[in-house]
C-alpha cells in the first residue's frame, strides 16, 4: 500500500455539502466520525486527511489492485483518490452515503478509466504485431474488430443506470448488494437493471452471430 499522500494545494471550497461545524472541536481524531473528519479536511486540516487515509486506504488500494491486477497502478489510483478528496472535499455528501462508499466509488471509476485505456493500448499493439506476422488473416481481423466494436456499441447504448450497474457488477467484480450500496438503490432494483441491460445486449449482439452464419 502506498505512503499517505502529501496534501497539495487546492482551490477554495465552501464545502457546503458536508456541513458547517467547526473542526476545531475534534479533540481526538482517532475517535472522530468520518463525517467530522471530512469536514475538517474541507477546512485544510491535513491531520484529518491522514486519519481518513489510515482508516480507508487499505480498502481503496485493495479494490484498485483487484480491478487493475497491477500494484503500481493501484498505488497511483490510491494516491489520486485521497488527493482528490483533499482538493474537492465538497464532492462528498454524507447524506448520500458513508465516506468509505464514496471513496470506493471514486476508486472504481478511476480504475475502470485506466483499465479501458490500458486495454485499448494493448489491443492496438497486438493488432500491429499481428499485421506483421506471416499468414495474417485479414478477414478474421476485420471480423474481430467489428465484433469488438459491436460490444462497445451495445454497452454504450444501454440506459445510464443499467450501464453503470453492469460495469460495477461485471467489470468491477462487485456483488449485487455492493452495487446497490454504491448506487444508493434497493438490491432488487439493481438486479432488475442488470437483467434488463443484459437482455438488451443479447438482442443487440445476436446480430453479430447471425451475420457469421450467412
Amino acid at each position: 500500500m502506498p505512503d499517505p499522500p502529501r496534501a497539495p494545494g487546492r482551490r477554495h471550497s465552501s464545502a457546503s455539502g458536508i456541513g458547517s461545524e467547526d473542526p476545531a472541536v475534534i479533540s481526538d481524531l482517532s475517535t472522530a466520525s468520518d463525517t467530522s473528519l471530512a469536514m475538517a479536511v474541507a477546512r485544510w486540516h491535513e491531520d484529518a486527511l491522514a486519519e481518513i487515509y489510515r482508516r480507508h486506504a487499505g480498502a481503496v488500494f485493495g479494490l484498485a489492485k483487484r480491478l487493475l491486477f497491477d500494484k503500481v497502478l493501484a498505488e497511483e489510483v490510491t494516491q489520486e483518490v485521497f488527493v482528490r478528496l483533499w482538493r474537492e472535499p465538497e464532492r462528498f455528501d454524507p447524506a448520500r452515503g458513508a465516506l468509505r462508499t464514496f471513496l470506493l466509488s471514486v476508486t472504481h471509476g478511476r480504475a475502470i478509466d485506466l483499465l479501458r485505456s490500458e486495454t485499448s493500448r494493448r489491443a492496438r499493439e497486438e493488432r500491429s504485431r499481428s499485421v506483421a506476422e506471416a499468414g495474417y488473416d485479414l478477414e478474421q481481423e476485420v471480423f474481430e474488430l467489428s465484433t469488438a466494436e459491436r460490444v462497445r456499441q451495445a454497452v454504450a447504448k444501454l440506459p445510464g443506470a443499467e450501464r453503470k450497474a453492469i460495469e460495477l457488477a461485471y467489470f468491477g467484480g462487485h456483488s449485487y448488494r455492493e452495487v446497490a450500496e454504491m448506487q444508493h438503490e434497493p438490491e432488487g432494483t439493481v438486479k432488475s437493471r442488470i437483467r434488463s441491460g443484459l437482455r438488451r445486449m443479447e438482442r443487440e449482439l445476436s446480430t453479430v452471430v447471425q451475420g457469421t452464419d450467412r
